[in-house]
């Protein structure tokens, strides 16, 4: 049976260096730069597209929503469709903005060209 004792803990990236290298701040401009000498980090290839901030943030976002969704038990609302007063709304902005003839074809009447 493990006990607490037996259980490594996790230490901090400074903690793993100063234990490997003592004197680090002497041989090394930073902490990063120590860490990748001794092998505690390393840099991953990726797409050039995977650097864009939005693309990172929105894989973040997702899989965030996702963990919520799962610790909460929440299922996706069905999409419903604008409530039929909206929809009227849009049509009486639009009949004001472009005339009466917007009802049949759904565009604002046509300018003439005069001579």
């Amino acid at each position: 049976m493990n006990t607490v004792a037996d259980i490594p803990q996790r230490q901090s990236l400074r903690e793993q260096v100063e234990q490997l290298l003592p004197t680090w701040q002497s041989w090394y401009p930073s902490l990063f730069h120590a860490a990748e000498d001794l092998g505690l980090i390393r840099a991953r290839v990726c797409a050039p597209s995977s650097l864009m901030l939005s693309s990172r943030h929105a894989g973040v976002q997702e899989e965030a929503m996702r963990a919520f969704k799962e610790q909460w038990s929440v299922e996706d609302e069905p999409e419903l469709p604008p409530p039929q007063h909206l929809q009227l709304m849009k049509r009486i902005q639009q009949q004001a903005r472009f005339g009466k003839n917007t009802k049949s074809t759904g565009r604002p009447p046509m300018k003439r060209q005069g001579r």
